[in-house]
């Protein structure tokens, strides 16, 4: 399907031409070439913005980064009414994300090249600092320490990827009864409760 673009925004038009193919096959699924067809501009226009199809990709994982930023940062809500519900609820909006958008997550996720362009290395870098906020904010809530948050909020993100991988391929389905959000809050609980009895009381 050829889409139109105003002179002069080709490349917002070759970016909504991406996140189009992407949630129709995935990353296997873009080209510039497929791009640059949709949007009814000759196959060489895409490298006016563009070097090759890893730099769209590389832009389209940046802007979905944002995206899934300013998704946690909703579900965290500032830690309202407090850091337990906050967190639990944060997960939730981690796995919507994910199904919502299925091929955008593939992309942002799914190759390391994507975290070698600075400007998608800082986005994800900003909704891990997200996670890392809200494990601080658990923590001293439950009156201990927060020396470790960080790897402790690396180890949220890969229980909350992993679980959204299962879910984005159909594993974890609530169609079939397995619904993927109490899983993650289950393992989540789990896994905060054990770093709460492991750490020292916060200093008075």
């Amino acid at each position: 399907m050829k889409r139109k673009y105003h002179h002069g925004a080709l490349k917002e038009a070759l970016v909504e031409a991406a996140l189009e193919l992407l949630a129709e096959g995935g990353p296997a699924n873009l080209s510039l070439g497929e791009a640059a067809r949709r949007v009814g501009v000759t196959a060489a226009a895409p490298y006016r913005h563009f070097a090759s199809r890893d730099e769209l990709l590389n832009e389209v994982a940046r802007r979905g980064f944002l995206s899934f930023a300013a998704a946690l940062e909703k579900g965290w809500d500032e830690g309202r009414p407090d850091a337990a519900t906050a967190m639990w609820r944060m997960c939730e909006a981690y796995i919507a994300f994910a199904r919502a958008e299925p091929g955008l997550y593939a992309a942002m996720f799914g190759s390391a090249a994507t975290l070698a362009a600075k400007a998608s290395a800082d986005a994800a870098d900003h909704a891990l600092e997200i996670l890392w906020r809200s494990v601080v904010a658990f923590l001293q809530m439950r009156g201990v320490s927060a020396q470790g948050a960080r790897k402790l909020a690396l180890q949220v993100w890969a229980l909350a990827h992993g679980v959204a991988m299962l879910a984005v391929s159909g594993h974890l389905d609530s169609a079939k009864g397995l619904d993927p959000t109490p899983v993650l809050d289950g393992a989540i609980r789990n896994l905060m409760e054990s770093a709460v009895r492991r750490a020292e009381p916060a200093p008075p």
